[in-house]
Parts: structure tokens; C-alpha cells; sequence
């Protein structure tokens, strides 16, 4: 089998080098083709793989927002992201969750400063303890505050790598103080600077979110207020147990507040990771079908396009090739055996022209990672930053070199088939038609 494929290797590249304008453009139509399927599949995938910290995400339930009905007006609803209370009542200390967290519905920008010394702006987050729990932070010194911390409304604060250097100049800056705003903290921890593209995790500092008071802002019988939730499940498959359980919190809660008028509607909430990364509005329950439906169609075009091109290049090339047919069919090969050669030997200029597509991917999504991946609706001015990690994955090439396969077929197979199709007699005589 491997002595097969260098054979056809070899062939294809006879090939390209016999008909080179022709396999030029074979190759640049196919990388091109390559190169648009895979920035569609990389945009999808920073909003859904894991990478740290945000390793969890497929363990991951987030609720980013409540919705609130009137009874007896159907169709009027308010929408807010939730309160403390209704954390506690519906989210917190659920059977299956490893860890749950509340925290700040969006990043704030704050300004940081040392006497005598630096001032700069960065974007804060108030989280509570859970945070450092459900995500997997990388310290570089010191440590996360804790419950204890959360409660005593300790100004304590989780720095960036980044945010450390420029404050203090080292990031050995555990025990230092500075001031947030005018109010005064301490440095319990550094961490690695965290990419915007960690939309749950993202901020450049950290602080228990009693030390700005944000815990005590909430309104419509406390259930709204300025937080969201992540739970980390222990297992993907407890979704539906905590699902489940949640529900029946819910409709215990909603019996509690039927003399206020109103109603906590589930919306489906919580959403796992995929389909809060399409929430983007707390009235309207995200289409996770419907999306999904939207991106293979585009796919399909992405393939079918260069594949209708690609297919007459293809055919150019095997009407060159009609009398090596014709002889390769006098001796005995089988039309299967050489519709397989043909296929084979295209797959192996598909593949290249892949490999370079795929590297071309990657340079385009580094190149303008500041426009392709730029966060809708973020409060933050620091542009993404893109890590290999997140693009090189095994699924990656896993998609690479699907779409390089179906491509092949595509545009090479109608050819390749009439091609075995013809008659030894006309072969011979250079005729490809039956």
C-alpha cells in the first residue's frame, strides 16, 4: 500500500510538471479553497475548543443572562443578567457540578496606579472564589484569594503578567500595593496575560466582587443584577442531570413568586459552550441547529465553487492522457483499478495544495487576528491574541484534510469516472468519448 502511494505521488508530480500552468492553478485553486474553509473552521473553534484557561469548555454550563415574565402579558419580557440571590437559589451547590462560579457580567475598565510611580488602565473583573476553580489559571506568583477574602470584602487582587511588569516592573509582585482608582490593593497573585478569545475568563485583573460592592446590585425581587455563571460539570454527560435539577429549582422558585406577578422563564439556560457563544441577546434562545446548518452549507459552497473549476482543469489533463488509458485498459487493468490510480494520484496534489492551504490558513488568522477574531460586543480595547494552541489542533487537521478528501472527490471524480468509461478501441485512437 505505501509503495502504492509514493507511485502515485510520483505520477501526480509527473503530472504537475508535464502540465504546469494547468497544475498550478489546480494547486492555487485548491490551497485558496482550502485556506476559506479553514478560517470559517478556526473562527468556530476558538469560541468552542478548550485552551487554557478556559480548559473546561466542554464541561462547561454558563448562564450570562435572566429573562423575566409578566403574567397575564404574554410576549413582555425583561432581560437582565442575574443577581446574587437568584444564583443562590437556582445555580449554587447543584449535585454533578465540580465547581460553580459568579462573576461580572462584562469587564470594566479601571484605572491602576503606584505612588510615585506608574498609572495605566486595564480591564477589571469582580469574581468570587468558584473562579479560580472552574477556570485553570497559570500563576506565576503568589496565590487566588478565597472564600474567606470574598466575604470580608478584602481589597485583594489577581494581576496579569503583563499588568505586574508594567505596575512593578517584575512579576514577583505578591504582598505589593497599588491603587484601584483611589481605593487601595494588594497583589495576592500574578498570572499569564489571558487572550480576549477566553470570553468568560478574560480581564487583566481580578478582585473579589464585594470589594466593589457589585454583590449588592440587584433589582426585580432580586433576580437580576450585573453577574453570569459558569458551573463545571464533572462529566459532560451529567448535563442532563443538572439540567434536571435545575428545573425543578426553578419551578419551586416560580411558585414562590406568584403573588409578585412575575416569572423566571428558563429560556433553556444554562447553555453549554457552544451555545453560549452564540447568545448574544438574553431574549431570544440561540438556534444551535440552525447555525450548524448555516455552516455546513457554507462549507458546501466553499467546496463546491473551486470544485466545478477544478473539475475541467482535471479533464484537460486526463484528454493528454487518453492513450495511456487505452493501454493501460489493453493489459488487462480494470476500470475500478484505474478509476482508483486517478483518484489517487489527485488526491495526492489535493493534499499538497491542502498542506498549503492550511499554512496559508494560519498566516492569514495570525495576519489579521485583530479583525477576523475581534470579540462582538466586548467592552475591552486590547486586541486578541492568538495562540498556536488554538488554531493547531488535531482537529484541525482532522478538517484539513476532510475537506481535501471531499474535494478530490468532487472534482475529480466525474472526470476520472467517464475516463475509465471509454472504450480501449477509442482510447488508443486518442478519442475520450464512449
Amino acid at each position: 500500500m505505501l509503495s502504492d502511494m509514493k507511485r502515485y505521488f510520483k505520477e501526480a508530480m509527473g503530472e504537475l510538471r508535464r502540465y504546469l500552468l494547468i497544475g498550478l492553478i489546480n494547486v492555487i485553486g485548491t490551497a485558496l479553497a482550502i485556506l476559506l474553509i479553514m478560517l470559517v473552521v478556526m473562527l468556530q473553534q476558538v469560541r468552542v475548543a478548550s485552551f487554557a484557561p478556559e480548559s473546561g469548555r466542554d464541561r462547561f454550563l454558563h448562564v450570562n443572562a435572566g429573562t423575566i415574565g409578566y403574567v397575564g402579558e404574554s410576549g413582555y419580557r425583561s432581560n437582565a443578567p442575574i443577581g446574587k440571590p437568584l444564583f443562590e437559589v437556582l445555580y449554587d451547590s447543584l449535585e454533578h457540578v465540580q465547581a460553580a462560579s459568579l462573576y461580572g457580567c462584562r469587564t470594566d475598565v479601571a484605572r491602576l496606579s503606584v505612588v510615585g510611580g506608574t498609572t495605566l488602565s486595564a480591564d477589571l473583573l469582580g469574581t468570587d472564589e468558584g473562579f479560580w476553580k472552574v477556570f485553570d489559571f497559570a500563576f506565576l506568583a503568589g496565590h487566588p484569594y478565597d472564600r474567606a477574602a470574598l466575604d470580608a470584602r478584602s481589597r485583594v487582587a489577581v494581576v496579569s503578567e503583563s499588568v505586574a511588569r508594567r505596575l512593578f516592573g517584575t512579576i514577583n509582585a505578591e504582598g505589593r500595593d497599588f491603587l484601584l482608582g483611589y481605593e487601595p490593593f494588594r497583589v495576592c497573585g500574578v498570572v499569564r496575560d489571558v487572550s480576549t478569545l477566553a470570553s468568560k475568563a478574560y480581564a487583566q485583573v481580578w478582585v473579589p466582587y464585594t470589594a466593589t460592592g457589585q454583590d449588592e446590585a440587584f433589582f426585580f425581587h432580586n433576580l437580576l443584577g450585573w453577574f453570569r455563571c459558569t458551573l463545571l460539570a464533572e462529566h459532560r454527560s451529567d448535563f442532563a442531570a443538572i439540567r434536571s435539577e435545575i428545573d425543578r429549582r426553578t419551578r419551586a422558585f416560580n411558585a414562590s413568586l406568584e403573588a409578585t406577578g412575575i416569572e423566571l422563564l428558563p429560556m433553556g439556560r444554562p447553555y453549554d459552550q457552544e451555545k453560549a457563544s452564540m447568545a448574544f441577546v438574553g431574549n431570544v434562545e440561540p438556534d444551535v441547529e440552525g447555525a450548524r446548518r448555516t455552516r455546513w452549507a457554507t462549507y458546501l459552497v466553499l467546496l463546491l465553487v473551486p470544485a466545478i473549476n477544478l473539475s475541467s482543469m482535471t479533464q484537460s489533463r486526463l484528454r493528454g492522457r487518453v492513450a495511456e488509458i487505452g493501454v493501460k485498459r489493453a493489459f488487462g487493468c480494470t476500470r475500478s483499478r484505474l478509476l482508483w490510480q486517478l483518484l489517487m494520484e489527485n488526491l495526492a496534489v489535493t493534499l499538497l495544495a491542502g498542506g498549503l492551504g492550511l499554512l496559508l490558513s494560519v498566516g492569514v488568522a495570525y495576519a489579521f487576528g485583530d479583525l477576523l477574531f475581534a470579540q462582538p460586543y466586548s467592552t475591552s480595547m486590547v486586541p486578541p491574541r492568538l495562540e498556536a494552541a488554538m488554531l493547531l489542533r488535531p482537529s484541525t487537521f482532522g478538517w484539513a484534510l476532510g475537506a481535501c478528501f471531499v474535494l478530490n472527490v468532487l472534482s475529480a471524480g466525474v472526470p476520472a469516472w467517464r475516463a475509465t468509461r471509454v472504450r480501449v478501441v477509442d482510447a488508443l485512437n486518442g478519442r475520450l468519448h464512449r
